[in-house]
């Protein structure tokens, strides 16, 4: 057991309270007069006491004594802002940090003035605090700040799945297996760099690899016997070499175990390869078995298929469109209310009906209005006389979703009934709804990593896309003379 005192970072939460520079000064005062129409609108609405909280809350989780001690970090007004900021801009971490540094309209916004922008590093690390049950919080605050401003009633609901694709390359069985080589390679370069001269020899395999893939790729364009053969071959050269690699990576993780590595380096550079060595091994295994069962067994269907080494939660999604038959990602549920508001999101597992997703779309808006919804609609995908009926019994009066199949004369005659038909065409909004999301957004690819990042990232493209919506809502009823 060796304690990792050299790695424990201690990070104060900062102040909200900015002091302003005195020779920044007559600079602050020509910086106002620059404006912006995307952010200058959303600027009041993320002075809201409750969401600079529920930021505050998380960032105090860090460490026990975060909100008393330790070197001062990132506030959590300057954190939330900077979030906001990067979905709706669509930037990577690195554009932010670079957008921060150059242009004083950002800088107005996110409330650095004058004082230095952090890296980074430091914003990814801040950034991943925010949990996704904090950032589903902040979104229920926001569409609380909807209801007191007129914007959400809550008394419609409409209700869509799509895929929001996993930052992952298109998976092959190929592809995968170099993926695990190269990985599992990397970590064990990593120890013997750390052990004593001869404990440990790492064989570099990347250009074998490189040509088995070249001979798979070649071999897969004809669908001729020989071609067959030939791609069978280069699968069985390609698993033998990824078998000594996790053979090799067993190895070494068990000699760690038991102590038995002879180690004259940094014991924590090696116990943190260690540990990436624990965490890939089993994956690229179910690769390996994935693989012979596809290639010599012809079983395309193997159960707990892993698509990515780096993203396995990632689901092969199948919603029958031409040009995309097989998506990679996870399938969103989008529940969205007047105006725009998107009340409730919910990232599923696996790939199931959308039968399954209308009465819990229901229930969050229950719990988040307080009441079932007056009118509640969806596409014929969640149609089943059972969630119609179960709609109903929670207290909503219209519910409209399209039967599929041969309908009963009774059905087909309250389908032509004027509130369904304007039911259905309010319906056809969400599509509009998802496609802003993934687009102006950045809502299409999720850039976090792991399951709680992919949650996080859709989280915070739904509160971003709410706060605008919040704002072109205010901005029109100023236009028409409403709102002073």
């Amino acid at each position: 057991m060796y304690i990792l005192l050299d790695i424990i970072e201690y990070v104060m939460i900062n102040s909200t309270s900015h002091q302003s520079w005195l020779f920044y000064s007559p600079l602050a005062k020509q910086a106002v007069l620059l404006k912006d129409d995307l952010l200058d609108p959303v600027d009041q609405l993320l002075e809201d006491p409750a969401l600079v909280d529920l930021v505050q809350q998380c960032l105090a989780a860090r460490s026990p004594a975060s909100a008393r001690t330790g070197r001062p970090g990132i506030p959590p007004d300057r954190v939330l802002r900077c979030c906001v900021m990067k979905h709706l801009k669509g930037w990577s971490f690195r554009d932010l940090e670079r957008e921060l540094r150059s242009n004083l309209v950002y800088r107005r916004f996110t409330r650095f003035d004058a004082e230095v922008t952090p890296d980074f590093s430091t914003f990814s690390r801040t950034f991943a605090l925010l949990t996704p049950q904090v950032t589903e919080q902040i979104n229920q605050r926001v569409v609380s700040l909807a209801r007191e401003q007129g914007v959400a009633h809550g008394r419609k609901l409409r209700t869509d799945t799509s895929v929001v694709e996993s930052n992952v390359h298109y998976p092959t069985d190929s592809s995968l297996l170099g993926d695990g080589i190269r990985v599992l390679s990397r970590s064990l370069e990593r120890i013997a760099a750390e052990c004593k001269d001869g404990a440990l020899n790492v064989v570099h395999h990347g250009r074998a690899v490189k040509y088995r893939l070249l001979e798979i790729a070649r071999a897969a364009k004809s669908l001729t016997e020989a071609h067959k053969q030939r791609m069978r071959d280069s699968y069985k050269k390609l698993v033998g070499l990824t078998r000594s690699v996790v053979r090799q990576a067993s190895e070494v993780v068990e000699r760690w175990r038991k102590g038995r590595l002879k180690v004259v380096g940094k014991f924590l550079r090696v116990e943190a390869q260690i540990d990436q060595l624990r965490h890939f091994l089993p994956l690229v295994e179910k690769v390996i078995t994935q693989t012979k069962e596809r290639v010599w067994g012809g079983n395309c269907h193997v159960e707990g298929k892993v698509l990515s080494l780096f993203e396995p939660h990632t689901e092969v999604i199948r919603k029958g469109k031409a040009h995309k038959p097989n998506e990679f990602g996870r399938l969103v549920r989008i529940d969205e209310v007047e105006n725009g508001i998107v009340s409730g999101y919910q990232v599923l597992t696996g790939n199931p009906a959308d039968t399954t997703s209308w009465m819990p779309a229901i229930e969050q808006h229950q719990a988040c209005f307080g009441r079932a919804p007056e009118m509640a609609t969806g596409d014929r995908g969640f149609f089943s006389a059972k969630n119609q009926r179960a709609a109903q019994n929670l207290g909503v009066k219209k519910v409209a979703l399209p039967g599929r199949g041969r309908l009963s004369v009774k059905r087909a005659k309250n389908q032509k009934k004027r509130w369904f038909r304007r039911a259905l065409r309010w319906r056809a909004g969400c599509e509009a709804t998802i496609s802003t999301l993934k687009h102006p957004f950045s809502m299409l690819r999720a850039r976090y990593k792991t399951d709680f990042g992919f949650q996080r990232y859709v989280g915070w493209c739904v509160i971003t896309k709410n706060l605008f919506s919040i704002a072109r809502y205010q901005e029109r009823r100023r236009g028409n003379g409403k709102l002073g």
